[in-house]
């Protein structure tokens, strides 16, 4: 009787250990969805190794997930480059096929894509979702979806004007998650308003990057040695004029505006990277918190920009353009299933994010949505998930500029001024990384244009008839002065 009752507690608790690991199997993974505002990934470390930013609880992310080398936004119509990209992070949609309100921030009437976003698609499948961000150049049909909204631009130098108060907001938020016993999954929407302009450090990190908040368009600030050097591909100015007339991004920005020398670019720099180190720090709380909680283990963190910026780089200092420095971003994914301390291509778009999350929460992807899921990527199984990248710059006069990129080969073309400025480059990016000019006095034969080489006009013209098909796949409702659609077989 005694070794029946011993046997029978055996099975009973040989029951629960099942049932509980069955739960456990069961639970669905959280989501801390990073998004910094106008963060070149070669600011990070994990992209550029002579970078001097501190970056510990990124660079940890790096070394823990998948670091994907090619992710990129599609591009703008928009002088406001934030508004378009935030758009397609939220709807997984191409830069043609989104609400008005990626084009005109006043044209906020309800769409039928608000509810097909991220914050909607999420609470609809059990979700708890919560949203701190900046206010403005965004999605506002979009970021009204989550649960818990906490949005205010906050680019000062102190922890309550600055990126400390987003920390706080998702810090109470999980400290609320406790003090309730919530048990359902969340998604949160970590944004900063930094490092975009007006770049405010906070006074300890400006003086580790020699940098100062400067104020004055009459005097110049002073060099420092502990300012970061000049970028690789820094000119005094670009050799042809964007595009883009009165861009504030070039011309009114506070502590730059239209000054391109070297005090000021290595002051803007150190600026930057002062604000960068700023949010590693707040992103470092956020996981700290979590892993006391519990939840680290169990959550998906993504971390990516919503495009990148130039600050010196080919004479330029806004996101207006199309070379690397601005339209890559980093995207670094850690999480449940994610290979450690892997690195891939990617090819891909911040158009991908939702059928991503969506996948790895097993949610069925909306039938809206246009991008393609990453899990392959983060899985080991591709290195990956497309061939050809297309992006457009279209916010200035248009049509603007556009650029295509396959096997390593980029070409971009200009189309500007009503048609006064026409220019296209060629560039090998894996021989040419930086996107060197003539300008740049390069010896090596591949740093510079290659466009008008003799040598290169087949590669040209391949590359020519592939934007044209990509601009066709992509519904851009503009042609360049030298394209026409006959005869060509469009490519998704």
């Amino acid at each position: 009787m005694i070794s029946n009752f011993f046997r029978k507690t055996a099975l009973a608790l040989a029951a629960i250990a099942i049932f509980g690991s069955c739960n456990q199997a069961k639970k669905k993974p959280n989501f801390l969805f990073v998004l910094v505002d106008d963060q070149t990934p070669f600011d990070l470390k994990v992209y550029n190794a002579s970078s001097p930013l501190n970056s510990p609880a990124i660079d940890k992310l790096a070394e823990e997930g998948v670091v994907i080398d090619a992710a990129r936004h599609m591009g703008s119509m928009n002088g406001a480059v934030c508004t378009p990209s935030r758009h397609m992070i939220m709807t997984g949609r191409s830069v043609w096929h989104l609400p008005k309100s990626a084009e005109f921030q006043n044209q906020t009437a309800a769409d039928p894509l608000d509810t097909m976003s991220i914050g909607a698609i999420f609470n609809r499948a059990g979700y708890k979702t919560m949203r701190t961000c900046k206010a403005g150049n965004s999605y506002p049909g979009a970021n009204k979806q989550f649960s818990v909204v906490k949005d205010k631009t906050k680019r000062g130098s102190t922890d309550e004007t600055g990126s400390a108060w987003h920390a706080e907001q998702v810090l109470n938020y999980l400290d609320g998650r406790v003090a309730q016993k919530e048990e359902a999954p969340f998604f949160i929407y970590f944004g900063f308003s930094h490092p975009h302009d007006t770049r405010n450090g906070k006074p300890d990190l400006l003086k580790k990057y020699g940098a100062v908040n400067h104020k004055s368009s009459k005097h110049l600030p002073a060099l420092n040695p502990n300012q970061p050097p000049l970028p690789d591909n820094y000119l005094t100015e670009h050799p042809f004029f964007h595009g883009h007339p009165d861009l504030r991004d070039e011309e009114r920005v506070s502590g730059v505006w239209k000054n391109r020398d070297e005090a000021t670019i290595r002051n803007e720099q150190g600026r930057e990277l002062a604000c960068s180190e700023n949010i590693d720090i707040q992103l470092a709380k956020v996981l700290d918190r979590l892993e006391q909680m519990g939840e680290l283990e169990n959550t998906y963190i993504i971390y990516t920009s919503d495009h990148g910026i130039a600050l010196g780089r080919h004479g330029l200092m806004g996101k207006q353009n199309l070379y690397e420095h601005s339209l890559r971003v980093p995207f670094i994914v850690k999480g449940p299933g994610v290979k450690q301390g892997k690195r891939v291509k990617g090819n891909v778009y911040l158009s991908d994010i939702l059928p991503t999350v969506c996948d790895l929460a097993e949610i069925p992807i909306p039938e809206t949505v246009e991008g393609k899921s990453m899990v392959p990527l983060l899985d080991g199984s591709q290195e990956t998930i497309r061939e050809v990248m297309y992006g457009v710059y279209a916010g200035g006069t248009k049509p603007g500029m556009r650029t295509v990129i396959k096997d390593g080969w980029k070409l971009i073309k200009y189309d500007l001024m009503q048609g006064q400025i026409q220019q296209t480059q060629l560039f090998n990016l894996e021989q040419n990384s930086h996107e060197y000019l003539p300008e740049h006095k390069r010896s090596h034969p591949m740093e510079t244009n290659l466009a008008d080489k003799p040598e290169y006009a087949l590669k040209r013209q391949e590359m020519e008839q592939l934007l044209l098909e990509q601009m066709q796949a992509h519904d851009d409702p503009y042609r360049l002065w030298d394209q026409t659609d006959a005869s060509v077989a469009v490519t998704q």
